[in-house]
């Protein structure tokens, strides 16, 4: 569900109660653990944590690079953590596993319906985990190994 909100206020507001209290929650847990650097924004319809054009204005589509999207879906909240796609080294899976909470993952999106089906001790660390450099070297590497694949 893409939202048309303007701000990242306006987008929490919208939400019903019993989303708008689990997106605020993820919120801040994210503003609480997100390394310097990052803006928050509305991008795409949903609340995003991109690297600044004034900072990397070399994107492929000319929009800020995500690093981290939190958004309210049809039938689910959705946390993107472009940081656990873009690493084949993460451990991400394997922290989330050893809490016992069920991980429902695509490649870089977790899906979740309760805040209290998160482990939040391990989003707090992976947001953490990759400072805006650390986060742009990766996606560095990343579009550079896949000009040199067969199939890049």
């Amino acid at each position: 569900m893409n939202s048309d909100a303007a701000s990242v206020d306006a987008y929490v507001e919208g939400l019903p109660e019993h989303r708008r209290v689990a997106v605020a929650t993820v919120r801040q847990l994210i503003l609480e653990n997100l390394p310097d650097g990052y803006e928050e924004t509305m991008q795409y319809g949903m609340i995003s944590y991109v690297v600044p054009l004034s900072r990397f204005p070399t994107t492929y589509n000319g929009q800020p690079l995500t690093y981290l999207s939190l958004a309210s879906q049809k039938r689910h909240l959705s946390l993107y953590l472009m940081g656990v796609y873009g690493d084949a080294e993460s451990d991400f899976a394997a922290r989330y596993a050893a809490t016992g909470k069920k991980l429902t993952m695509g490649k870089s999106c977790l899906r979740f319906t309760r805040v209290e089906n998160l482990p939040l001790d391990v989003i707090a660390e992976e947001v953490r985990r990759l400072p805006v450099d650390a986060f742009l070297a990766q996606y560095i590497d990343a579009k550079s190994s896949s000009k040199r694949s067969p199939q890049g």
